[in-house]
């Protein structure tokens, strides 16, 4: 056996353990994961099913209608922690997430994109209005690595409730964050025929009254229901003919406030920018006819 063939048959060798090796440490690691989740189940007295992929799930409620497939549009709902119980990412009410039922195990977590295959598996189980709990092993999730930001320790395994909203179209979804925010905060607010809601805090003492053909100088903030602050504007320097504003501002506006007035207004998110529902308070400053 020449040099050449006895260095080529170390080499492969080398990488043979090598690989060996890894492939013991990672199925190793499957091994602890489920363990710890079988243990998790016994001490807490649940019966979930095992995937053949390896995560667990329970079919809490199964729903109603007809079952949902990968092309169909779904609001859902989602909420990751830990065995332990701690909380570290989840939707809200107030801001429900949509997308195609067959994009729903896209997630963002740190500003990295995480493919989670069983979230979206899981969900295709399910029909309008069900819900789920999923148990994903750490190499499923976040792996070896973890998440430091999050407190996600190094194969951690996670546990994310899900949910599938009954209501099906934007709309729908709209009238329940809605409703949500209003309930949630005590509000009294008056519905108009659009869908919008307002609440007016001083209808203002200006004599030229506010129609579409209106120039209107404004002080006003924009909240997502989440109460999160999009825009603001409140130094007097924001201007515009109202027929050119939003499309939630020309039906309300016109007949409920002049200069001085001060409103509350909430928006369906095809009298706004089209996404989601929008929440302002608009202090109008002066008005030119």
């Amino acid at each position: 056996m020449n040099k050449f063939t006895k260095l080529s048959l170390f080499a492969l060798l080398l990488a043979t353990t090598i690989f060996s090796s890894c492939k013991k440490e990672y199925e190793s690691i499957e091994s602890v994961d489920d363990a710890a989740i079988q243990a998790y189940l016994k001490k807490n007295n649940l019966t979930f099913t095992k995937d053949t992929k390896g995560y667990y799930y329970k079919l809490t409620d199964l729903g109603s209608g007809a079952a949902v497939a990968n092309q169909d549009s779904v609001y859902y709902s989602y909420s990751f922690k830990t065995l332990p119980g701690q909380v570290f990412f989840q939707s809200t009410d107030l801001m429900i997430p949509g997308n195609f039922l067959g994009y729903t195990d896209r997630f963002e977590f740190e500003q990295r994109q995480y493919l989670l295959t069983p979230i979206r598996e899981v969900l295709t189980k399910l029909k309008r209005g069900g819900k789920a709990t999923l148990i994903m092993p750490s190499n499923m999730v976040f792996g070896k690595n973890g998440l430091s930001t999050l407190n996600i320790a190094s194969n951690e395994n996670i546990i994310v409730d899900l949910g599938i909203y009954a209501e099906s179209k934007r709309h729908e979804i709209d009238e329940f964050e809605i409703n949500k925010l209003i309930a949630n905060n005590n509000l009294t607010m008056i519905k108009d025929p659009s869908r919008a809601r307002y609440s007016i805090i001083t209808p203002g003492t200006g004599t030229d009254a506010i129609n579409l053909n209106s120039t209107i100088v404004a002080n006003y903030t924009l909240r997502t229901l989440d109460g999160v602050v999009a825009q603001t504007s409140t130094d007097g320097n924001f201007t515009g003919v109202l027929g050119d504003l939003v499309k939630g501002w020309q039906l309300i506006l016109p007949g409920k406030i002049t200069a001085g007035g001060k409103i509350r207004l909430i928006l369906p998110s095809d009298l706004g920018y089209g996404s989601s529902p929008l929440d302002f308070d608009i202090e109008i400053v002066k008005v030119t006819n």
